[in-house]
């Protein structure tokens, strides 16, 4: 079985040597929707890794209060836009005293998002987020101390001017100086530095690196942008088994202090840390299909390439049938033959496909600043659907064959 399944495999590359051009082209279609396939999901799998990355360094266990957003009716029976009240300051405060659970609670606002910094002659672009916050704003927004210190409970108390910059912002000013203790210029108010924060990257466009930090009573006295300022309450848990339960008794907790009765609904909304990456790579999901369904559309077309290859073949070597028939060659043998032939073109077409596919994908995953990646997952689909190919393309043209007449395939010219 083995020797006669070998002379198969001879006899197959001999004749694809033997009708190079069209075997190729067909070995190039069939590449190229496997490329399509395994060099997007490849791609998508790069681009998940690197939203769950990013937004793990917002805190992985972390969960946010804050306003709702707006509902908009639209048709006959809707109703006007219902705008729901923005978190005062004193709610904020009073969840933070009376949350019970064992969690650290941070407030923060965002002052201003157009915010110049200067020092001496450098200053830097008028697009900076300036963030208040407490004592405990880094740890629930998942930043951390490169350079200084963080906030002391006397300088929230008393809204003191100092302020943490992110990394971008301290190596726009002082280059190559040390930043700590510097007094720069944030809207023509001077500030102390006290901290820098450690290098985050941008997170999915949202400048972790840009922002500056000061506390919060100082924000509410001397950045009055929005007269409708709503504050932001942010906990972190000690473990991501503790959520649900830190979100259940601070869902309770809250509407006690925004004075809600039962039948009324939450007019707040609590987050996850990472409801948004869950968000984005469920978004992702449709790119996975239109993938797939380009592929299959590609491979498709393969399919039936190889099946005219194949019939092409089959009458081109009637003679060749017929002799082997005649020396004994069952009709199981002559099928075996011809479908082992359009297995292995689909499988070199898959090969090429998969490398290519492996190169596209690892392109994007460079790019979004993943390692490399090793599909393994793709690629053995890629050689699974390949196998089917063939096997679904080179049955007809196998089964003609076998059941070719010995005697008059030895006469066919």
């Amino acid at each position: 079985m083995a020797s006669l399944f070998k002379e198969n495999i001879k006899i197959a590359l001999h004749s694809i040597r033997g009708n190079a051009i069209r075997t190729v082209l067909t070995i190039l279609i069939i590449a190229i929707g496997i490329t399509a396939l395994v060099g997007i999901l490849t791609a998508i799998d790069a681009i998940k890794q690197s939203i769950s990355s990013n937004f793990s360094s917002l805190g992985a266990n972390t969960f946010t209060i804050r306003n709702r957003e707006m509902n908009v009716h639209i048709g006959r029976g809707g109703k006007k836009p219902k705008k729901y009240r923005s978190i005062t300051y004193a709610e904020a405060s009073s969840f933070k005293e009376q949350f019970n659970f064992n969690a650290i609670i941070g407030i923060s606002n965002l002052a201003s998002q157009s915010a110049t910094l200067l020092y001496d002659n450098v200053k830097t672009n008028p697009n900076i987020p300036v963030y208040g916050g407490d004592e405990n704003y880094l740890t629930t927004g998942g930043y951390e101390i490169e350079k200084g210190r963080n906030f002391s409970l006397n300088e929230v108390s008393s809204g003191s001017n100092v302020v943490i910059l992110g990394n971008e912002n301290a190596n726009t000013l002082f280059k190559n100086q040390n930043p700590i203790d510097k007094i720069i210029n944030i809207s023509s108010r001077k500030y102390k530095v006290i901290g820098v924060l450690k290098l985050k990257g941008s997170s999915m466009g949202m400048g972790g690196d840009k922002i500056s930090i000061i506390p919060l009573i100082n924000a509410r006295l001397h950045f009055t942008e929005n007269p409708n300022l709503s504050f932001v309450i942010s906990g972190f848990c000690n473990s991501q088994a503790e959520m649900n339960i830190a979100i259940g008794e601070a869902t309770g907790v809250f509407r006690r202090i925004r004075k809600l009765n039962i039948s009324q609904e939450d007019n707040f909304e609590i987050l996850k840390s990472d409801s948004l990456s869950t968000l984005l790579i469920g978004n992702l999901s449709f790119v996975t299909i239109a993938a797939t369904v380009i592929g299959f559309i590609t491979l498709l077309g393969a399919a039936i390439g190889l099946l005219n290859i194949m019939l092409v073949a089959v009458n081109e070597r009637t003679r060749e049938i017929g002799i082997r028939k005649s020396l004994g060659a069952t009709q199981q043998i002559i099928k075996n033959q011809f479908l082992i032939e359009a297995i292995l073109i689909c499988q070199l077409g898959g090969f090429l496909g998969i490398i290519l596919g492996i190169a596209v994908g690892n392109a994007t995953s460079f790019a979004v600043g993943i390692g490399f990646i090793i599909p393994w997952k793709w690629m053995m689909c890629g050689v699974i659907l390949c196998f089917i190919v063939g096997l679904a393309a080179g049955y007809y043209p196998a089964a003609k064959a076998s059941k070719l007449d010995p005697v008059e395939a030895l006469r066919y010219e």
